[in-house]
């Protein structure tokens, strides 16, 4: 899949038509609710009681694992962003090290 537009055309298309997929947008709650009735199942398991006892620890972990995986969510989605700034400003300064690619029909 090729285009014909420099660097910074591309960069300048931002975010047009993107969706995030479902997993994207929903893993930490997924994931935090997932680990969290797991954490409190072993928790349960370790003290020999019944499995599904004390509920308010199964939700309490959900919350606190949901909380953290939101939290390195953002710091992720923070991080990337800068990046991708840095790489648009050094494309910016420096066009002539980016050139618009040519046509290739076939490499054989």
């Amino acid at each position: 899949m090729s285009s014909n537009l420099s660097a910074i055309e591309l960069l300048q298309l931002g975010n047009e038509d993107r969706k995030k997929p479902f997993l994207n947008e929903y893993w930490t709650y997924i994931l935090g609710t997932a680990f969290g009735v797991t954490s409190g199942i072993f928790m349960n398991f370790g003290t020999r009681r019944p499995v599904m006892s004390g509920f308010q620890k199964h939700i309490l972990a959900t919350v606190g694992w949901t909380a953290l995986l939101s939290f390195v969510q953002n710091r992720r989605d923070n991080y990337l962003a800068e990046k991708d700034a840095v790489l648009r400003h050094y494309i910016e300064l420096h066009p002539e090290d980016f050139p618009v690619p040519g046509n290739v029909i076939s490499k054989v």
